[in-house]
């Protein structure tokens, strides 16, 4: 029976093929007493277990690159964290099997973080991957993850760990569903990486039968469950003839009538670089620098090792725009030498450029390693802050970069409302905006971005989230300085459209999406966007937002 079931699309494209479910996770391991005598070894068996996972998370991770080598390497942190594996000994030590005991000193952690209100959702998925793993490396089970498979296949499951979604190949996982999940998750964000179609926070998900056809469309949040024949078929024929439009749009961003959007690319390191370039990416809009720091915890990479990793990326587009966010480490990011060790809600803490100023000798670091790898390139180079709350963070900032001598456009991301609402104020100090609209979403509703629950609520498309787009548009235009969009919102086309009538002046995502933002662009004047944006923002809902857009821009 042909059903249509809608969650939040989060990956553009169609694809049709038989679901197969995701591995079961591990059963609960028997709580079977050990003698005094016995301990030692279990004991051993455990640090041996994890180091094995941690490994194996670190060699997942050098294999994906990019976004999704930073995710594991956080992970494998995670699987090593000294407290943890403290707690697991001393559970070992008062008669626990090593696995019972790595199973419950995991939960117990679980809870702690469960009662913090959720907060780090995010890290409570990572954080069950991981016991999950180790787990069943101790017990002797298969590893939970991707099934296998001798031909294509949609994957359904509960949720996605980002060691199963980095090395997913797309030949054989056509597309995925989740029941959890939200847009701005990791699987969200790698599968766009990879460019798997992908819809998550599709409640009842995991009820439809192994083996049925259904048929995913990424870019709308639609599943459909046993299409005719005929559906399958006007699927296939569209999904071809949206492929031959993104075949045919090429050059740079522009509306149809000639107003250029630079479409630029968000990047993690130089392994992103290439699907960039080949995408037809006209820069950097964000390059993420967290995952340098993320070899080692305990410290802060040194400035030649920055300085060549940064000009691995430069020399890919000499001649073009690259935008560097400095360090944004705190809350779901946490390094061991900046973070503080508790705080009732890290979001809300010390984070981003906060936690730069109270670390100035690693600010100034990076900012003399960027000098040093720009030197003698033509390219056009711009650094950011992030978590930019007024002007004076900005203007602490703007100092740092002329101290460090840095010949680069100083500027920072609007991410809390507060930048928003005062950004005429904080473009005095800095000379361009870039909205984050994932993080911007999170404080503008108070709804954390990894929380399926509350997914409608990150939903880009929300009215107040473009009322606040327009505020710092305006704000921009007033004093003849940029504000564009680095979140996840510039990947929708047709939000592109929308954003692009607001008034913001370049758009920068994940390479997969520059290709489908590009053809949607160059249908539409600047005329039907401006309409679009005033058709959106006068709407009540992100869904009558959509709608209200859609209608505009397909001349209803």
């Amino acid at each position: 029976m042909d059903t249509t079931l809608r969650g939040v699309g989060v990956s553009h494209g169609v694809a049709i093929g038989e679901v197969r479910h995701m591995g079961t996770a591990v059963m609960e391991p028997p709580a079977r007493q050990i003698s005094e005598s016995e301990a030692p070894r279990e004991q051993q068996r455990a640090r041996r277990s994890v180091e094995a996972v941690a490994n194996d998370l670190i060699a997942r991770g050098n294999l994906a690159g990019g976004e999704a080598q930073a995710v594991l390497e956080a992970q494998a942190m995670m699987a090593q964290d000294p407290e943890l594996l403290a707690d697991v000994e001393r559970r070992v030590a008062v008669g626990s099997t090593a696995e019972r005991a790595v199973y419950d000193a995991f939960a117990s952690y679980r809870a702690l973080l469960a009662g913090a209100g959720e907060y780090l959702a995010g890290r409570v998925a990572d954080l069950d991957d991981v016991r999950n793993r180790i787990v069943a490396r101790l017990m002797g089970v298969p590893m939970p993850g991707v099934p296998d498979s001798d031909r294509p296949f949609v994957l359904v499951a509960r949720d996605l760990a980002p060691a199963d979604t980095a090395l997913l190949d797309p030949a054989l996982v056509l597309g995925f569903v989740t029941e959890e999940g939200g847009p701005t998750s990791h699987s969200a964000i790698l599968a766009r990486a990879l460019g798997v179609p992908a819809v998550v926070a599709l409640g009842g998900a995991c009820e439809v039968a192994e083996g049925t056809v259904i048929a995913v469309d990424g870019s709308s949040g639609t599943v459909r469950v046993s299409p005719s024949e005929a559906e399958q078929a006007r699927l296939a024929r569209e999904a071809e003839e949206r492929k031959a439009a993104l075949d045919a749009a090429k050059g740079p961003g522009a509306t149809s009538d000639g107003h250029k959007v630079p479409l630029l690319a968000n990047i993690g390191g130089p392994a992103d670089v290439s699907a960039a370039v080949e995408a037809g990416a006209e820069g950097v809009g964000l390059f993420r620098t967290e995952f340098l720091f993320l070899d080692d915890s305990t410290r802060a990479p040194s400035e030649e090792k920055q300085a060549t990793v940064y000009r691995q990326v430069f020399e890919a587009f000499p001649e073009g725009r690259v935008v560097v966010r400095v360090l944004d480490a705190g809350a779901d990011k946490p390094l061991d030498f900046l973070t503080p060790g508790e705080e009732p809600n890290p979001a809300l803490g010390v984070r981003g450029l906060r936690t730069l100023l109270d670390h100035p000798e690693v600010l100034q670091g990076q900012l003399a390693a960027l000098a040093k790898a720009a030197e003698g390139l033509p390219l056009s180079l711009e650094v950011m802050a992030p978590m930019v709350a007024d002007r004076a963070d900005a203007r602490a900032f703007a100092s740092a970069c002329r101290e460090a001598g840095l010949a680069a456009k100083c500027g920072v991301m609007v991410e809390v409302p507060s930048a928003a609402l005062r950004a005429r104020s904080v473009l005095k100090e800095v000379e361009f905006l870039s909205l984050g609209t994932n993080d911007l979403a999170q404080y503008t509703f108070a709804a954390d971005r990894q929380v399926g629950a509350v997914s409608r609520l990150q939903d880009p498309w929300q009215p107040a989230l473009l009322d606040l787009v327009a505020l710092a548009t305006e704000a921009a235009a007033a004093e003849g300085k940029s504000c564009g969009v680095c979140g996840e919102a510039a990947a929708d086309p047709l939000l592109a459209c929308v954003l692009t009538g607001l008034g913001v002046t370049s758009l920068s995502m994940g390479a997969a999406s520059i290709p489908y933002v590009r053809a949607t662009l160059a249908k539409h004047t600047l005329a039907q966007c401006e309409r679009a944006g005033a058709a959106a923002r006068a709407a009540d809902s992100a869904h009558d937002s959509r709608i209200a857009a859609q209608a505009v821009l397909s001349g209803e």
